[in-house]
């Protein structure tokens, strides 16, 4: 069934990788309160981040498009404000909208303030930072435009500052509410003592795949995490004590992972499980089972549509990407079989975060688009097929099989539903600077995004 006009409560880690939750059983890191949310839900085993990188994946969330028709192809460039996102729609069904925390959606003045108005793409109540991850010293603009700095560790202000609107709002309308966290983003030392404690950095294993562990970065991580699910248990607690637990459809996830040093790289925007694999559980109590686990791949393309499908609001004809809610309700069992991965623009050249500053990926064009789908990763570049794995045999995706004879039938599927997926929007695998022209990206000395004057306008729509 659906109940009449359910909340809504998205909230969002920064960089946390499906692996790294306690409730998947991959690492040592301690989040029971996360799990057992999980557990009381619905979790997608195979959430993905369609590409990994913060500011697109951030702009495909709230759209419901993919990066290559909202324009954001790589961070810093602006989500244009004639988009028609996730809050326009609660709004237009008569929700209250609020965001708190990071944004990264307005364009490469990062410090700057995100003014009221339509840059704040349908939020009606703002707390929210551009961009930041001095987590003890952390800026956002209120609502009115001013820049303030939230009081002591930034997680736990914007938490109890979530709760203290929930408690104090004087609406009787529903709400749509996101709350999005830093952590765990480097710097990863930046983190209450106490949750460091926690973990000891020596007996930091990696995982199969990392040749070589970083474990003081690993250390942090894990103590962001942890630090995290504190926060998100007192949310929780919250929402039981005004009674909300039953009318409101609540999901945790995150925007990307980060590779730690597996298959030998860092950082994200890679098409391997660590990049790209994210955690997302979701619960509404007596509409969505509890202790499911979907192996139906999940893109970010889907989740507006899939919450909007819960809530009963109208999904606009901009969306691309699919509503799940028949899944979740049981109603279906025939979800998509695939879901889309890219990265139109690699990082530029000389980008210490870059594919090129490794020596097996220098000089080669590794503009990539992808498939993923309950058993397989697929994923060619601009040039040539470059990877197949079998996620349910090789979970770790040691074997690159995109050679292998055996499998010749199966990448020819998969590729049929990798030219599907692109056929579907429109897009054409070309090189990185056809998008930097397309949507006006340049770039000063340093590689950094200029904010041109173009990109200024187009915030207005």
């Amino acid at each position: 069934m659906t109940k009449l006009k359910p909340n809504v409560l998205v909230i969002l880690a920064d960089q946390l990788r499906a692996s790294s939750v306690g409730y998947a059983g991959e690492e040592p890191v301690q989040t029971p309160n996360i799990d057992a949310f999980a557990k009381s839900g619905t979790i997608f085993n195979n959430a993905i981040s369609m590409l990994p990188v913060c500011g697109p994946y951030r702009g495909s969330l709230i759209t419901g498009r993919t990066p290559t028709s909202t324009g954001l192809v790589i961070n810093d460039i602006p989500l244009k404000t004639n988009e028609v996102s996730i809050a326009h729609c609660f709004k237009a069904a008569g929700y209250d909208t609020a965001y708190i925390g990071k944004w990264h959606l307005d364009g490469p003045n990062r410090p700057a303030p995100v003014p009221p108005g339509p840059r704040r793409q349908g939020f009606e109540y703002w707390m929210g930072a551009n961009f930041e991850h001095n987590y003890n010293r952390s800026y956002y603009t209120d609502n009115e435009g001013d820049l303030k700095i939230w009081p002591g560790w930034d997680a736990e202000a914007q938490t109890t500052h979530t709760i203290d609107y929930l408690k104090e709002r004087d609406s009787e309308n529903p709400f749509c509410l996101v709350l999005s966290w830093g952590p765990p983003h480097h710097p990863y030392r930046l983190v209450p003592e106490q949750y460091m404690d926690k973990y000891d950095p020596e007996t930091i294993e990696g995982r199969p795949n990392c040749p070589d562990i970083p474990r003081e970065d690993l250390w942090g991580y894990y103590a962001q995490t942890t630090f995290l699910d504190d926060q998100f248990q007192r949310l929780i607690d919250a929402i039981a004590e005004m009674g909300l637990d039953d009318d409101t459809i609540i999901v945790f996830s995150s925007d990307h992972g980060d590779m730690h040093g597996s298959q030998g790289v860092y950082k994200k925007q890679w098409p391997w499980n660590e990049s790209i694999k994210v955690p997302f559980a979701i619960r509404y109590s007596g509409v969505i089972s509890s202790g499911d686990r979907l192996d139906a791949p999940l893109s970010v393309i889907d989740i507006m549509p899939t919450i909007l499908g819960l809530a009963g609001v109208p999904i606009p004809d901009t969306v691309e990407g699919v509503d799940l809610s028949p899944v979740l309700r049981g109603e279906s069992n025939n979800p998509p079989e695939s879901v889309l991965i890219m990265n139109p623009c690699p990082f530029s050249i000389g980008d210490k975060r870059g594919f090129d500053q490794y020596p097996d990926y220098k000089g080669k064009r590794l503009e990539y688009r992808g498939v993923i789908t309950a058993q397989y990763t697929y994923v060619r570049t601009i040039d040539e097929a470059w990877l197949l794995y079998d996620n349910l045999e090789d979970p770790y995706q040691m074997q690159n099989l995109i050679d292998d004879e055996a499998h010749k039938s199966t990448c020819e599927h998969l590729e049929s539903l990798l030219q599907d997926h692109m056929q579907a929007i429109g897009d054409e695998m070309m090189p990185r600077d056809y998008y930097y022209k397309r949507f006006n990206v340049t770039f000063d000395h340093r590689g950094k995004v200029i904010d041109l004057v173009e990109n200024i306008y187009a915030r207005s729509g």
